[in-house]
């Protein structure tokens, strides 16, 4: 079996159980989330810890959801292409977006990593949904911006003379897709996205995300603290 037929092997085999799960967690979501009317722009005074954490989850966790499942049907419609030995012009667009050479490499980005990692760094990199960067620019992921053509504002902070800007999005969603982009093809994440390709163990891809935080590699056990207190395995 070749690398790519090994690829969409494992794929297939955790996607069904992973559908399950999701679709539950939505359901049991939704009804607890009614009538609270929660908005990424205004942060309740004199919340409880579990209020904080219940505001985030309904503004969060069904967009991260969403997020998901399309970008796993996108990446199993490229993988049937893939397959096929089909080299289309979608592949070939894909490629160029997902700055990859080779359709291993495509798969690998495509892929999307565990829901569970998305809240955990959205919960951390926000304070829970309550930070400047999220209220402000729904920007939930500390994402910065290096183009002075698009929306962004100032992180509030410098390096040397430069100011330090982040993203601003015009949705929730529009920032975990993003999110899941810089994740797809930024170098620094290249062993994560090896890693994934075979595993959909959140303990263990979170141990290569340490290049996404100054704290290195006490950001992965930080992480991965944060999914088994909170539970959020259980939208995987």
């Amino acid at each position: 079996m070749n690398t790519t037929k090994l690829i969409l092997t494992l794929f297939t085999v955790t996607f069904s159980s992973m559908l399950a799960n999701t679709v539950y967690a939505a359901e049991d979501l939704t009804k607890t989330c009614q009538g609270k009317n929660y908005q990424s722009s205004v942060v309740p005074e004199k919340m409880t810890v579990q209020e904080k954490k219940l505001r985030f989850r309904c503004l969060v966790q069904p967009a991260v959801i969403a997020v998901f499942l399309e970008l796993t049907n996108q990446y199993n419609s490229i993988s049937d292409a893939v397959k096929q030995d089909r080299e289309s012009a979608n592949i070939k667009r894909l490629k160029k977006k997902y700055k990859a050479t080779t359709n291993n490499d495509l798969l690998k980005a495509m892929k999307p990593h565990p829901k569970s990692i998305a809240l955990a760094q959205a919960a951390m990199e926000s304070a829970w949904g309550t930070s400047r960067f999220f209220v402000q620019a729904n920007n939930i992921f500390g994402v910065w911006s290096f183009n002075k053509n698009e929306p962004r504002i100032a992180a509030g902070e410098k390096r040397g003379e430069k100011t330090i800007w982040v993203k601003k999005y015009s949705s929730v969603k529009d920032a975990i897709n993003d999110y899941y982009l810089v994740l797809a093809r930024g170098r620094a994440f290249g062993e994560f996205r090896n890693l994934k390709i075979k595993s959909s163990d959140p303990y263990k891809l979170v141990e290569k995300l340490d290049s996404y935080s100054e704290r290195g590699a006490e950001y992965g056990k930080e992480l991965a603290s944060m999914i088994r207190y909170n539970k959020f395995y259980k939208v995987d």
